[in-house]
């Protein structure tokens, strides 16, 4: 793959989702061509967080405003797309209470919706109602048992935010969400809000306002008419974008944009979006090859390793890992996340966090300084 252009592929996406036995959902549709990140045509006015508590700042000392000379915190965000799979979270959540480590779940409303009520989704621009390309979550008794574990998630401190409903992909269900406007985004975020309520009805401890942002399906969208509905909804990031290396996030249309970093893959050789299945993509055409899982493990490690340490020794730009919980190729992608994940959340200036913990942090900064962060050179590794 060029640096201009990331790669286009197509994802089947096979997610368990803990004790429903048939594992049916599957997200399917292409990752996109997607441009860099390309200068906001309007910024829009700042989004804002709520300051950190009392407890926060008690907990975490690096969250404070810098002092003349010092360097921000090496941020790393680790986040996953769909974000409902116990058996992934029971990995995680372990890794993440020893390292003292944030992520953020990016939940796919339908699969909080059972099989026997998918009716209740009626999918913008047309399609039609009770469709989702990714399935829906199962029996009833299946959602409950997920909100036990989510409501896990959210005490550990984690954050949940969007990664919306039906996850139509241009290679998918049409018309898919790069064709849609302003509308449709409004009424694919009216329903996520309506199924996270009903959801809260049934115990979900996700506080209203929680969700602050999210990545949109296969990183696809005509921003000028997303970002709008999206900032209607209350929602201050996304981070579906692609940039050339680790750069700091900058506000556009009234949205942070965290983008996702096109980065060098030291044992190819090459540049590639730095999500799991692209990764996946560029070392063998996404093909199963379980006898490789290993060697595929290291490569993205070390890959992670490289980019982790061009942005600590350059910008200090927040790293934005995207994953999804999965079992491609040997779990070989999976494995590195959790193996990175262990490695780097304890380093020496690193903080492993949220994305409205970074929001936080960046709120209590002089305005001077984060343009003085923006305007430095992407971390290349």
């Amino acid at each position: 793959m060029t640096t201009g252009v990331a790669l286009a592929l197509a994802l089947v996406l096979v997610m368990t989702l803990g004790p429903h036995k048939d594992e049916n959902p599957a997200e399917a549709g292409p990752l996109p061509m997607a441009p860099r990140l390309p200068a906001p045509k309007d910024a829009g006015p700042t989004p804002t967080v709520p300051a950190p508590t009392p407890e926060q700042l008690q907990k975490q000392p690096w969250m404070h405003k810098l002092a003349p000379g010092e360097k921000p915190p090496q941020f790393v965000l680790f986040s996953f797309d769909g974000a409902v799979s116990k058996q992934h979270w029971d990995k995680v959540l372990p890794i993440a209470r020893e390292k003292k480590a944030h992520v953020t779940g990016l939940l796919s409303g339908v699969y909080m919706l059972s099989d026997q009520d998918k009716m209740q989704y009626t999918p913008p621009a047309g399609l039609k109602r009770g469709v989702s390309d990714i399935s829906f979550g199962g029996t009833r008794q299946d959602i409950q048992s997920r909100i036990g574990y989510l409501n896990q998630v959210i005490d550990d401190g984690h954050e949940i935010g969007t990664h919306y409903n039906g996850h139509f992909c241009s290679g998918g269900s049409q018309p898919s969400v790069d064709k849609w406007d302003t509308n449709a985004w409004n009424v694919e975020l009216d329903q996520f809000e309506q199924i996270v309520d009903k959801a809260r009805a049934a115990g979900f401890k996700l506080p209203k306002g929680a969700v602050r942002g999210g990545r949109t399906p296969c990183l696809e969208g005509n921003w000028d008419q997303a970002f709008p509905a999206m900032a209607a909804h209350g929602l201050v990031y996304d981070t579906s974008k692609v940039a050339l290396g680790v750069q700091w996030p900058s506000v556009q249309n009234g949205l942070y944009e965290f983008p996702m970093p096109e980065v060098r893959v030291p044992a190819l050789g090459k540049q590639v979006v730095m999500m799991d299945f692209n990764l996946w993509y560029s070392l063998n055409g996404a093909q199963e090859q379980p006898e490789r899982a290993g060697e595929f493990t290291q490569i993205v490690f070390d890959t992670y390793k490289s980019v982790y340490q061009a942005a600590l020794n350059g910008n200090r730009a927040p790293l934005v890992i995207g994953n999804h919980f999965n079992e491609w190729n040997g779990s070989a992608f999976s494995n590195a996340m959790e193996q990175f994940l262990g490695y780097v959340c304890d380093k020496q200036d690193t903080v492993c966090a949220t994305y409205t913990e970074v929001i936080q942090w960046m709120q209590l900064q002089d305005p001077a300084v984060l343009d003085q962060l923006r305007g430095m050179p992407a971390a290349r590794n």
